[in-house]
């Protein structure tokens, strides 16, 4: 793909189609090559922002996703009791060869520390547990399942579901510092969360890379971009892809809000605990979200999340949660080292 020529060049048709604040801030930063996309790739018109009918009748172009739909049966059927002989379970699991291979991993990966490694399902049941199990079961098909959805392969997916990954991991951490989990929404809500970006990838192809491959500098406002070239941010985009798959409420949401959790209608602490997932991983750099916008150290507990979380906690038991949220993403690395 050729680079952006000089500015006395680049005064063209296709130039033109680029909204005038994408234009100053690409010709401000064009040095930055392998974040630019050639103008002369586009084709006419291809990047002009889309009224909100045009954008939902082009979803329905979008495939729908199976696993989506049929996760909670799908879990219930692998476990749907903890009290379940561990052979069951290991009977269960073999079954699946990519799940076995995965688990035989993490339980022999650095982040166990085992003495003598284990070689069978039944002695990996017991060391990661259901919950583990439950959530490793979960990963493959929804991740094949959005993969038919990519068609860029310029854009860094692997490195995406490392985010979408760390984010689930993290999510489920924080629901479990405020409440009891119920099922697995909140860990699929995490997995999710970004779905739009991966519909804007499938379904608005041009848009996505002007998008993503043209962000003006590192830190400035995705959200905003995505509005003035699309039309719509990828947070909206998702909710209304999710809507018309007729996923549940709460994946709904978690999609449209997970930026600004105190938009929702009605307060959640997993669209909360999303947000805040979302911000600590990005400051990690666990993966890669395509938002490059830097998340200062911290900032995660001056944000609407965080307030929704842990409003009424004392500040010792803040500092608390604090510690037990950074042991928990220092693990993550280990952890999808075996998934990914």
């Amino acid at each position: 793909m050729s680079p952006i020529v000089p500015e006395p060049a680049v005064h063209s048709d296709a130039w033109t189609r680029f909204p005038a604040k994408i234009r100053a801030k690409l010709w401000a930063h064009s040095s930055d090559k392998e974040m630019m996309i050639s103008l002369s790739y586009r084709p006419k018109g291809a990047c002009r922002p889309l009224e909100y009918k045009q954008i939902e009748s082009r979803l329905g172009s979008a495939p729908c996703l199976p696993s989506l739909s049929s996760i909670e049966s799908a879990l219930k059927e692998l476990l749907s009791a903890d009290q379940r002989y561990t052979t069951q379970i290991a009977e269960i699991i073999r079954r699946d060869p990519s799940l076995t291979s995965r688990l035989l991993h993490l339980v022999n990966s650095v982040y166990y520390g085992l003495a003598n490694p284990i070689k069978n399902i039944e002695e990996a049941v017991f060391f990661l547990g259901v919950r583990q199990i439950r959530q490793l079961s979960m990963v493959t098909p929804i991740i094949e399942d959005f993969q038919k959805l990519t068609t860029d392969r310029r854009f860094p997916w692997r490195q995406f579901w490392r985010h979408c990954i760390g984010t689930a991991l993290l999510t489920r951490e924080l629901v479990d510092l405020v409440e009891t989990p119920e099922g697995e929404s909140d860990y699929v809500s995490g997995l999710i969360h970004d779905v739009g970006k991966i519909v804007m990838s499938s379904v608005f192809p041009e848009h996505f890379r002007a998008i993503y491959y043209a962000q003006p500098d590192r830190g400035g406002e995705l959200v905003e971009i995505e509005r003035e070239v699309l039309g719509m941010d990828h947070a909206e985009l998702g909710a209304l892809y999710l809507k018309k798959q007729r996923l549940p409420d709460i994946f709904v949401e978690v999609a449209q809000f997970h930026h600004h959790p105190d938009a929702a209608p009605v307060p959640s602490r997993t669209v909360a605990a999303v947000e805040v997932a979302d911000l600590m991983v990005r400051h990690t750099k666990i993966g890669d979200s395509g938002n490059y916008a830097q998340v200062p150290k911290d900032s995660w507990m001056a944000s609407a999340g965080w307030e929704i979380l842990f409003a009424g906690q004392t500040d010792g038991e803040q500092t608390i949660a604090v510690a037990s949220l950074g042991r928990s993403l220092a693990r993550i690395p280990a952890i999808l080292e075996c998934l990914l």
